[in-house]
């Protein structure tokens, strides 16, 4: 009479519970999203307001208050903090802990109109106040791209085409590019032609500021038919900035007639990234929160690979970081190690215990562990390090406690028990113990 007979005579039932486990368990694992760490959702939103040339009193008083007062409004917000500096204003909203992220694009719209219907009744000179909740972007893909020998005007156009590009990609949620050089239209009048015309310098300021203003041309109503008049539309080009005109002493001249027009770096970057010493732009792509980021970097390497022949030639996208690389890789890991557990349990109890236990002890380390699985799929539980860890750390107790009731089986049945009573008298026995310690 040993271990093994028990499963002789062991109920249907018992059997498609084991193959509900196994099977049910390799369905899980093949369908579970995969993330690097778990996700969790930022409650919290700051609005931005800049006031040029107040004081911070000035800014806490005709700007700070009453956008709080409009933010109070809302029950959902737990507490609301600010920050006053001179042309400057910083409020920090934080929402109760009782609402999930499917809850939160709600509130935060709210919020918005809150602060848009509050922004109308602020001082003139005050811009509008930007509202950011964005802070759960979580950038899993990052490139350097390398542009050797391209003008900047090239880099800039290659950006927004590969941003486009990758925006289309199904389950990314946004890319963003960094890095770009900051460039601007520069402008340098011939002082002496601006002194001979009598032409300002202000004059010159102006001319460019509103050339690409849009403003309304009116209409001709001609009693059955009404003729919309359409204004110039203004561009920054610089040989449409060049062309613009100035009126000087009743006669109209060009700026290209009195100043230098061209294109070129700002001298003071805020930003400047080089990649193995080439200087380079960055692109970071964030996954939708719902999607298994494994799928979304495979999708975008498809991408990625059919716009090669797209990309000009010198172009080199070079990755920096690909976290569904890192993912696939510790799922696949955790596979390794829950096999080698397995053949390590099994090898160790068949010395010292015999084969038969060894195989019970596995099976039931094996069927536990993949039956987990199952139920976090069900569940939406991800596969991430925090739940990695939780699952490798539960094998050591499943193993330990498989050991005390295949040991307690065994000594009752060397005193002529029956398998079935074995079994049940170990169980109820070491049970309570056993859930205790693990507490």
């Amino acid at each position: 009479m040993d271990i093994a007979r028990a499963s002789i005579n062991r109920p249907l039932y018992t059997w498609i519970i084991m193959l509900a486990a196994l099977l049910g368990g390799i369905w899980g694992f093949v369908n579970l999203g995969r993330l690097e760490d778990p996700a969790f959702t930022i409650k919290q939103a700051v609005i931005v307001t800049v006031y040029p040339g107040a004081s911070a009193e000035q800014v806490a008083r005709e700007v700070t208050e009453p956008l709080e007062s409009a933010i109070q409004k809302m029950g959902e917000v737990k507490t609301i903090t600010s920050i006053n500096r001179p042309g400057n204003s910083l409020i920090e909203v934080e929402m109760h802990d009782i609402y999930d992220g499917s809850e939160l694009p709600a509130i935060w719209t709210d919020l918005r109109a809150k602060i848009q219907d509050a922004s109308r009744g602020l001082p003139d000179g005050v811009s509008q106040p930007f509202v950011n909740d964005s802070f759960g972007d979580v950038f899993g893909l990052f490139y350097a791209v390398t542009t050797e020998g391209y003008s900047d005007a090239e880099k800039h156009e290659l950006a927004t085409f590969l941003r486009r590009e990758l925006l289309a990609v199904d389950g990314v949620a946004d890319v963003e590019i960094t890095g770009l050089p900051d460039e601007a239209v520069f402008v340098e009048p011939d002082m002496a032609i601006s002194v001979n015309q009598n032409i300002s310098i202000s004059a010159i300021a102006g001319s460019i500021a509103t050339s690409n203003t849009v403003r309304s041309g009116g209409f001709l109503d001609s009693g059955q038919t009404e003729t919309r008049i359409s204004a110039p539309e203004g561009s920054d080009t610089v040989s449409e900035i060049a062309g613009l005109s100035i009126g000087a002493q009743g006669e109209v001249i060009n700026v290209v007639d009195m100043a230098k027009v061209y294109r070129g770096r700002i001298s003071n970057p805020e930003l400047m990234i080089r990649f193995n010493g080439v200087e380079a732009f960055t692109m970071g792509i964030a996954g939708l929160a719902t999607e298994n980021i494994v799928e979304v970097g495979a999708r975008v390497d498809a991408r990625l690979a059919e716009l090669d022949l797209q990309i000009p030639f010198g172009v080199e996208l070079l990755p920096i970081y690909q976290q569904h690389l890192v993912v696939d890789k510790a799922s696949n890991d955790f596979l390794v190690n829950l096999a080698t557990s397995v053949v390590i349990v099994v090898a160790v109890l068949a010395l010292f215990m015999g084969w038969r236990a060894a195989v019970v002890v596995g099976t039931t380390l094996l069927l536990t562990v993949v039956g987990t699985l199952l139920f976090m799929n069900l569940f939406s539980i991800e596969m991430e390090r925090i739940s990695l860890g939780a699952l490798i750390i539960a094998m050591g107790m499943l193993v330990d406690n498989a050991i005390v009731v295949a040991e307690g089986m065994q000594i009752a049945m060397h005193r002529g028990r029956t398998s079935r009573e074995a079994a049940h008298d170990a169980a109820s026995k070491t049970q309570i113990p056993l859930c205790w310690e693990r507490r």
